[in-house]
């Protein structure tokens, strides 16, 4: 097995580059192409989740994960039989337990106005941090509806999209939510260790209900910070706040005071947008750790108990869910590390939360 190459044996593990003649590049920046994920993007024209310069300080963790594009999204149809991507990181992949496709990769989905489905994932040398790849190569030109996602913990600096030169991009549909559902949270939320962008639970999420889901999650700090309940209560359109948090919490006790007065601060100026609080999920950790699975069950009673106690107060628009539920009865086998979850993890939680959001979108 010395020096031993698999694409000398089985060229679907060879870079997906494909012929660049008669290709034309355009930014997805430019009108019909739609990008979501990004909310502060037509303000500073960068592919970030934060703002540059907030009117509250950042920690310097958050402030550097804000440049990871996690839940970033290109949305457009086209008649092409070819799509393209040109892309231009930040930096190379570099993670030990997450694989490259997802750390630094971008995924493709094409459909109908109503269902998209997986089509490819970016191949490239993953010391690099530019590369090309050809993500689809069909046989007809008929319109499509496309969705690329973005890498989930790496910046991008720029991206293209490589189309036929005789072919056109036009807008894409609307979503049935017009109102975005905004996730806060860790690196559990921004994505780790997704072996694609479009396996991380929130963009499963944004598919299954065609809505915008902004992904604001910093993996190991997401911490409840009162600097970022401030930022989130300013954003326009949120038709949802999910709190996911709770595995960087410091300690149980500091855990109940931020998440209180988490709330309270976003309460003041959205009165009365939904928010759904969802404790942790288990851990294989768990098992083993008598101390982690006490220290679960503990916050898990405080959040529900929280949430009960302001809904009886007349927070009408507060809801909990048990994230200990959501990988199902085998959830240590859910996860790469015991705590992270792989694909089939995430698919499972997305499962779950569908059927949860879905219930307050329709009733808000």
């Amino acid at each position: 097995m010395k020096d031993f190459d698999v694409k000398s044996v089985d060229k679907n593990m060879d870079f997906n580059q494909g012929t660049l003649s008669g290709i034309k590049w355009i930014s997805p920046r430019e009108s019909p192409f739609l990008i979501t994920g990004f909310p502060w993007i037509n303000k500073e024209s960068i592919y970030r989740r934060l703002p540059l310069n907030p009117k509250y300080k950042l920690t310097d963790a958050v402030n550097i994960l804000a440049d990871c594009t996690a839940g970033g999204q290109i949305h457009f149809k086209t008649d092409s039989s070819k799509i393209h991507i040109k892309v231009f990181l930040s930096g190379i992949a570099n993670m030990v337990h997450m694989p490259a496709t997802g750390q630094c990769g971008f995924d493709l989905y094409i459909g109908n106005e109503t269902n998209l489905h997986y089509c490819s994932t970016t191949k490239y040398d993953h010391r690099n941090t530019e590369y090309e790849c050809l993500l689809y190569d069909g046989t007809t030109k008929e319109n499509k509806n496309v969705l690329i996602n973005f890498p989930l913990y790496q910046g991008v600096n720029e991206v293209y999209i490589g189309i036929e030169e005789n072919c056109n991009i036009f807008a894409p549909p609307k979503f049935v939510y017009s109102k975005d559902i905004v996730f806060y949270g860790t690196s559990i939320t921004q994505g780790g260790c997704a072996s694609r962008p479009g396996m991380a639970y929130t963009n499963i999420l944004s598919r299954k209900l065609n809505a915008n889901c902004i992904n604001l999650g910093f993996s190991g700090s997401g911490c409840g910070e009162p600097e970022m309940a401030k930022i989130i209560s300013e954003m326009n359109n949120i038709g949802l706040l999910v709190l996911d948090y709770e595995p960087n919490c410091l300690s149980t006790e500091n855990y109940m005071e931020t998440l209180p007065k988490f709330i309270e601060i976003f309460r003041k100026k959205q009165k009365q947008v939904p928010i759904l609080v969802i404790s942790r999920i288990s851990y294989s950790l768990d098992i083993f750790y008598p101390e982690t699975l006490k220290e679960r069950v503990e916050r898990n009673n405080f959040q529900k108990y929280l949430v009960d106690s302001l809904r009886a107060k007349g927070d009408s628009a507060l809801f909990f869910c048990d994230g200990s539920t959501l990988l199902g009865e085998d959830f240590h086998e859910c996860t790469v590390d015991g705590i992270h979850p792989t694909d089939l993890g995430f698919s499972r939680i997305a499962d779950k939360l569908y059927r949860v959001i879905k219930e307050i979108l329709d009733k808000a």
